[in-house]
């Protein structure tokens, strides 16, 4: 039978909003969210989260969340990438509990408007169709082939050729949601994101990204918008 493992990283040094993993959001610590939706899901025989601060620690287990070890020191800069620290995670599991995981989700901690449906739309697309992996995108809200930039003051269009062209004939072009990505442990080694990556689409009002102050009142706005009906 497989198993599947919730990665949850929540590093305690944050230098735009202090201690913003563990920030109030709408009445409970951010992080509590994913902790929350990840265990609801039903999904995963571990959810656990990785940190270096015993106050994330403490907190993530207080809501239900395993941490089972600390990150190492290496792990805990700013030069850290995100596959640094899950595979760390992947390792550690091995070595101290002889623990492999056939599918993986690596769930950010300030993604308060994640839902269970897409997780389980993601590991259902992972499964099937064996991707590397799969995570959620977004359209951007407006056409980047009109985008403009300045020369020498003025203000010119990046793609000149698409001044006429209606925005519905113009491709769409997504980006990365940054709530969460499922992948398998076998195929990913050094990226989350390859030539056999999968997406998840998902809406405007479900997605925010949270590095400023007017970035955590609009995800308090959305999250208002969505769940308290």
């Amino acid at each position: 039978m497989s198993k599947s493992l919730a990665i949850i990283p929540a590093r305690g040094g944050s230098k735009r909003i202090p201690k913003k993993n563990i920030k109030d959001f709408l009445g409970k610590p951010i992080i509590a969210y994913a902790i929350e939706t990840a265990l609801a899901s039903g999904l995963f025989d571990e959810v656990m989260v990785s940190t270096d601060d015993q106050e994330i620690a403490a907190i993530a287990k207080q809501f239900g969340a395993a941490v089972p070890f600390l990150r190492t020191e290496k792990n805990s800069d700013d030069f850290a990438s995100t596959v640094d620290v899950i595979k760390e995670v992947e390792r550690e599991y091995l070595s101290r509990f002889s623990k492999r995981f056939d599918s993986i989700c690596c769930i950010y901690p300030t993604a308060p408007l994640i839902r269970k449906e897409h997780l389980a739309e993601g590991l259902a697309l992972l499964n099937t169709f064996n991707y590397d992996s799969v995570f959620p995108v977004v359209p951007f809200s407006y056409p980047v082939w009109r985008g403009l930039q300045l020369n020498d003051g003025k203000i010119e269009m990046v793609w000149p050729e698409n001044k006429n062209v209606r925005s519905q004939d113009l491709k769409p072009v997504y980006h990365d949601a940054g709530q969460w990505y499922w992948y398998n442990p076998l195929r990913v080694t050094d990226s989350l994101f390859s030539s056999n990556s999968a997406p998840v689409i998902l809406s405007e009002e479900e997605v925010q990204d949270i590095d400023t102050h007017s970035d955590w009142l609009m995800a308090e706005m959305k999250f208002r918008l969505l769940y308290e009906k």
